[in-house]
C-alpha cells in the first residue's frame, strides 16, 4: 500500500500490482475524495483563523478604546484639579490685595 503514496504516477503505474481499470478508478476516487475533504479541512481552519484574528483585533480595539477613554477622563480630572488651584491662587492674591 505505500506504493500508492508516491507522489509520481509513473512509479505508481509502474508497481507490479496488476490492477483491472475498475479498481483503478476505485483508488482514484478515493484520493479525490481525500484531496476533497482535505480541500475543506483547510477552508474550515482558514475560516476559523479569520474569525480568530478578527475576534481578537476588536478586542484588542475595544481595549485600546477604554484605555483612551481612561485617559480622558484622568486628564479632565487634572484639569478640574488645576482649576481648582488656580481659582485658590487667585483667591489668596486677592487677599493679599486687599490686606495691602
Amino acid at each position: 500500500m505505500a506504493r500508492f503514496l508516491y507522489p509520481n504516477i509513473r512509479k505508481y503505474l509502474a508497481t507490479q500490482i496488476r490492477m483491472s481499470s475498475d479498481q483503478v478508478d476505485i483508488v482514484l476516487l478515493m484520493f479525490l475524495l481525500l484531496y476533497v475533504h482535505l480541500l475543506k479541512a483547510f477552508e474550515i481552519s482558514c475560516l476559523f483563523l479569520f474569525h480568530f484574528h478578527r475576534r481578537k483585533e476588536q478586542e484588542q480595539l475595544a481595549a485600546l478604546r477604554k484605555h483612551h477613554q481612561d485617559e480622558i477622563e484622568h486628564h479632565k480630572k487634572e484639569i478640574e484639579r488645576l482649576q481648582h488651584e488656580i481659582s485658590r491662587h487667585q483667591g489668596k492674591i486677592k487677599k493679599l490685595k486687599h490686606d495691602d
